[in-house]
């Protein structure tokens, strides 16, 4: 198959996983099959996803060694001996577990969900799907890593494909030599100080370039993988190199033959390209409540605090090292930390924990007074028994920092693990830059295993060619996808503003929940008391700004939707994990870009939207909304995503794809 399209690292990889792709080579916005290497979910996700894989008929999984499941968002000691929520979150992946087969699943407590996939199998080149957000993490490691809702992950753990629309490109250009102690959460917060949130890599897939990414970890490439999730992007994504290929010999792999090697070409199309400086940087603040509010420390220094966290899946074992060296400067210089029970640092997996035992650094961070837990999402999520207080400023090393996200009330100010160490022993916000120049930069490379000889094998490049199209014993049905269901909805708006977050719309201490009516009774319960009441009153069409549903992957926040009766939402951009979560459950939505329509559609104004043709009536005018894609248009006229495989069986993406 001849190609002649230039294409971007994204695309290369995309077309070789492609089912039947255009020749030439894959445009952005090509709708394309492709063959997924991965999937991967948490308890939190299993949850809704076992009801989907009960819709399903609870098949086979098209192969039971390529699902990863990881028990780590809702658990931690006390929460699984105390709360039945999280009990049943995880005894049901503990019996799926067992009914599978599966080969990959780790208990409450063993590891986070990316940090073990990331450390152990993640390969260059695969396409991995996630029924969670930073699933975007593996672009650290040269592979296609997006987040998806659960019905999604599912299908593709079942069918072992799914479908994609190719996403624009943006590069994002990294210059400037970065001190000793600057990691990856200063490069993406200032990424996102300077560019912005949910703007220029919103539901596009950001490609991190420059000289400065050559003498990026793995670390960091994993931590500003990850943190694209915040930034809006559809994933984030490092070429694979010499670093990575060292990464791979030292560490043990099962799958040490599937590594594949891609690269951007020379004149591949972007969107736009942005240079960041990274020469003279400061670290970064990221202030309540969004991961762009960005400010330099030095703004900020001496600001008092109610506690510190390190810990969550942005945190690296590099972070965490770091910040123990750093602790154990102050400690030897004299330093005595006040009192509080307000330090708490949770490493990602065990071994990690093992490896800070071994050098001394586990007993440092308990000298430093930080209480040490297991692994776990912890106080990033809230859900569990480790929360922030209502009012109390925390420094954290988490990825976000939305209203409530450390629990009801509470402040979450992002930064970098060394950071976080250097004000912890004050609680006060303190620059670690005068610690780190005391640390040898020889025992960080010990501890981590740097300094230890491998046989690194050659990084040999490769052009892509499509996969073999598999026999999928297609049902017979229509071949091409039918006109979106007709219908009027005539009601009033609630209105909303730009950048809603799915922790918005369903905090995560709800997500245990599976029925539509009770996820529909806590819609917007922290931000918006009394949202269902307003919808059964009247007010069904929601209207939002930018960025709708931006965030967390959880399709409860869908189901909340449909469960206090929202019948339609209009918005002028969609988180690209909400919107495919929005067609999965046939929950009618619209793009639209008319400013004059955002002017007329206030609270409360009556609204009339012609579904078939896409047409909005307020305010004595009509508005016409973008037209949807025809997979789009297919899947909500079969009212969703399982519909859509009971209708046309294993061979549903050839059909809608056709």
């Amino acid at each position: 198959m001849a190609r002649n399209l230039p294409m971007t690292l994204t695309q290369k990889i995309l077309y070789a996983h492609a089912i039947r792709p255009p020749r030439e080579g894959l445009r952005a916005g090509d709708i394309v099959r492709i063959k997924v290497d991965w999937t991967i979910a948490s308890e939190l996700a299993w949850n809704g996803m076992d009801k989907t894989y009960s819709q399903l008929g609870r098949p086979g999984l098209s192969n039971r060694d390529r699902f990863y499941l990881a028990v780590d968002h809702t658990v931690d000691p006390v929460t699984l001996a105390t709360d039945k929520r999280a009990q049943k979150l995880a005894d049901l992946s503990r019996d799926f577990a067992k009914e599978s087969g599966i080969r990959y699943f780790y208990d409450a407590n063993e590891t986070i969900l990316h940090t073990r996939f990331y450390r152990d199998l993640i390969q260059p080149g695969q396409v991995v799907l996630g029924a969670d957000s930073h699933t975007s993490s593996h672009g650290g490691m040269g592979a296609f890593a997006i987040g998806l809702g659960g019905a999604d992950i599912t299908v593709a753990m079942v069918l072992g494909e799914s479908w994609i629309e190719v996403p624009e490109a943006i590069a994002v250009e990294y210059r400037g030599q970065l001190g000793f102690g600057f990691g990856g959460k200063d490069v993406i917060l200032r990424t996102l100080g300077d560019l912005g949130r949910n703007t220029v890599a919103m539901e596009r897939s950001v490609e991190y370039v420059g000289d400065a990414v050559r003498h990026f970890t793995t670390d960091m490439r994993f931590t500003i993988a990850n943190m694209t999730a915040e930034f809006g992007g559809l994933n984030g994504i490092f070429e694979a190199d010499e670093t990575v290929a060292h990464w791979l010999a030292l560490h043990r792999r099962e799958q040490k033959d599937e590594a594949r090697y891609f690269k951007a070409d020379a004149d591949a199309e972007y969107v736009s390209r942005h240079v960041i400086d990274l020469s003279r940087m400061e670290p970064q603040i990221a202030k309540p409540f969004s991961p762009d509010n960005v400010f330099n420390l030095s703004e900020l220094k001496d600001m008092a605090l109610q506690g510190a966290f390190i810990g969550a899946c942005t945190t690296t074992e590099e972070e965490l090292v770091l910040g123990g060296l750093l602790l154990e400067q102050m400690l030897a210089a004299g330093v005595r930390p006040v009192e509080t029970r307000n330090r708490l640092v949770v490493p990602g997996d065990m071994d990690i924990t093992a490896r800070l035992r071994e050098s001394g650094l586990l007993d440092v961070y308990a000298r430093a007074g930080f209480r040490v837990g297991p692994p776990g999402c912890s106080m990033c999520l809230g859900v569990a028994s480790e929360r922030a207080g209502e009012g109390e400023n925390w420094l954290t090393s988490q990825n976000r920092n939305y209203e409530n996200r450390m629990g009801k009330g509470s402040l979450a100010w992002l930064a970098s693990g060394a950071v976080v160490a250097a004000s912890a022993p004050s609680l006060t916000v303190t620059d670690p830059r005068p610690w780190l120049d005391k640390i040898d930069p020889a025992r960080l490379r010990q501890i981590l295993r740097r300094d230890v000889d491998v046989a690194v094998p050659a990084v040999r490049l490769e052009e892509p060619t499509p996969v073999a199209a598999p026999a999928t014993g297609a049902a017979s049905g229509p071949q091409s996808a039918s006109t979106a269901p007709a219908g009027r909805v005539s009601a009033r708006v609630q209105r909303f503003g730009d950048h809603i977050d799915t922790d918005a719309i369903i905090p995560g201490e709800f997500c245990h929940l599976v029925e539509f009516d009770q996820l529909g009774e806590k819609a917007f319960h922290h931000v918006r008391p009394g949202f269902k009441a307003s919808v059964l009153a009247g007010q069904s069409v929601v209207v939002g700004g930018e960025a709708w549903g931006s965030g967390s992957s959880r399709e409860q926040a869908v189901w909340a939707l449909k469960g206090a009766g929202v019948q339609v939402v209009i918005a002028r951009s969609y988180a690209f994990i909400h919107k495919r979560n929005l067609v999965n459950e046939a929950l009618p939505f619209l793009v639209m870009r008319d400013d004059a329509f955002f002017e007329a559609a206030v609270d409360d104004a009556p609204i009339t939207v012609d579904l078939a043709n896409g047409q909005c009536e307020v305010g004595g005018r009509v508005f016409q909304a973008e037209p949807p894609t025809r997979i789009v248009q297919a899947l909500t006229t079969a009212g969703g995503i399982v519909p859509a495989i009971q209708a046309h069986g294993p061979g549903v993406f050839e059909v809608l794809t056709a």
